[in-house]
């Protein structure tokens, strides 16, 4: 099992070095011999750290590294197909996250610790969560940015970390009494709100997040990420019906008296409406997917440049246009194992706390990754978070190492 788990590594290594050596070979603007270095040294630093993981003494899994290099080799592949100029520097949080990972799989021992402090934790959450309302800046649209001198940092990347955490802590040790609700409001049992009453609190903060910032894929993420992880830890079919409830209000009233929320919804019941202005990105998207067909155009022989912001948000549709139908599916189909696996490190778990940090991380993965597809594709509303560790940014790379090596170190400890 640990020599066909450097295997895989192996084919991650091919798929970087000999998508970059292709693009060299052809001669691709801004992309030189460097290049081909950096990802040597990302390589070296992946199998050292897979070896390091294989001696068993912090995790027993050996398959979630491979699964996650595929994803980063098609990320550096990619930009450097579109971005050349952020092919490097994406390398280097590459190397950055691989170190983390270390740190955070070395450290995993304090978890639990960390755990008693539940309360701080969901401070912390609203903290964070919260920065970028008080002092972000615009990029792109969505207000979700702290710049910290030559840095861009996006907050909410690290929000979903502690969210986790602080919803893990908090429904591990409430969940006899949250299950046991004795207040009956017609078919729904509740328990007192004094309990429920941080569920409301970040069901309300992702509902700011979207009509403030702007960013209705961080927003969606939370919002779903709480009603997963409490209908997980309870069973209880009440407070997704609650929380479904909540969030339809929410948007109603949003798309009444905001002009922004009412665009975006616009766009998306109909993006033919103005195919040349707000909706532009949307159906050149549609137009990619359309020119990839099933086998794809051929890697660099497609025109993805022709979506705006296509390294980050709409990297999707590039790797949908040059790779086609198989090489969309290819991806998605790699997702779905990562949450597959998961979830099978959660069931493995026979600690409440352990187990809803394992799930919430897989679920958090996985709904990451389906919010920012089905916007691409127009099966919902256009969302603007990262493809993760596909699409281009230091926060989203970073912050995928770390609960990366949560779910590691959830293998080991059961």
């Amino acid at each position: 099992m640990k020599s066909e788990s450097l295997v895989l590594l192996a084919v991650d290594a091919c798929i970087m070095l000999l998508g970059l050596g292709i693009l060299l070979l052809q001669q691709h603007p801004a992309v030189d011999y460097s290049v081909l270095y950096w990802g040597a040294g990302a390589v070296a630093a992946a199998f050292g750290v897979q070896c390091f993981l294989l001696r068993g003494r912090f995790t027993h899994d050996v398959w979630l590294l491979p699964m996650v290099m595929f994803f980063a080799s098609i990320g550096v592949v990619m930009l450097g197909r579109l971005k050349p100029v952020l092919c490097i520097p994406q390398l280097r949080w590459l190397i950055i996250g691989l170190v983390v990972l270390l740190a955070v799989v070395q450290l995993s021992s304090k978890l639990r610790e960390l755990m008693q402090y539940q309360y701080i934790l969901g401070l912390l959450t609203l903290v964070v969560l919260c920065l970028s309302l008080v002092f972000g800046t615009e990029i792109g649209g969505s207000k979700n940015w702290l710049i910290l001198g030559p840095l861009q940092v996006q907050p909410s990347e690290f929000g979903k970390i502690l969210l986790v955490l602080f919803l893990a802590a908090y429904l591990s040790d409430h969940r006899q009494i949250l299950q046991e609700s004795k207040r009956r409001f017609g078919f729904l049992r509740l328990p007192p709100l004094r309990f429920i009453a941080p569920l409301l609190c970040i069901w309300g903060i992702a509902i700011l997040m979207f009509v403030v910032q702007r960013d209705l894929g961080s927003a969606l993420l939370f919002f779903c990420m709480a009603v997963f992880m409490t209908y997980m830890a309870t069973g209880s079919k009440s407070y997704v019906f609650i929380a479904l409830a909540f969030f339809c209000l929410g948007a109603w009233v949003s798309y009444q008296l905001f002009g922004h929320v009412r665009v975006r919804f616009d766009i998306w019941l109909n993006p033919w409406a103005d195919p040349a202005g707000q909706a532009y990105q949307v159906v050149q998207s549609l137009f990619a997917f359309a020119a990839g067909g099933t086998w794809g155009t051929g890697f660099t022989h497609g025109h993805p440049g022709l979506i705006p912001e296509v390294h980050t948000d709409f990297i999707f549709s590039a790797v949908g246009e040059e790779l086609g139908l198989l090489g969309g599916t290819a991806v998605m189909l790699v997702y779905t194992l990562f949450f597959f696996r998961g979830i099978m490190i959660a069931m493995d778990c026979r600690r409440d706390l352990y187990m809803l940090i394992a799930s919430g991380i897989a679920v958090s993965f996985y709904l990451q990754a389906f919010i920012i597809i089905a916007g691409v594709t127009k099966f919902l509303p256009l969302t603007g978070i990262t493809l993760p560790f596909i699409s281009y940014g230091g926060s989203s790379m970073v912050s995928g190492f770390i609960m990366l090596g949560l779910l590691l170190a959830m293998a080991k400890r059961e």
